[in-house]
């Protein structure tokens, strides 16, 4: 399929069909990149897509801990302006 180059205000711009769009599974968001000198539009990963393997990672690498201890001690409440 051949398709022409639009102008979108100060950019440019493809108009890509809703049936190519569907065969892809493209809903709002896209992955855009160049290999080898062409234009490759994607669908997304899913947001988080990996996390639950890094956590683990982290937490087998001992990279979970907390970097400064966030517990309140007895007293220092009444410091604090409410």
């Amino acid at each position: 399929m051949q398709s022409h180059i639009i102008r979108i205000g100060n950019s440019k711009g493809v108009r890509i069909p809703l049936y190519i769009l569907r065969q892809c599974k493209i809903k709002d968001q896209i992955s855009i990149e160049v290999v080898d000198d062409k234009i490759v539009i994607s669908a997304t990963d899913r947001p988080r897509q990996g996390w639950d393997e890094q956590f683990r990672l982290m937490h087998a690498n001992g990279d979970d801990k907390l970097l400064i201890d966030d517990t309140v001690k007895a007293g220092e409440e009444d410091d604090w302006t409410w």
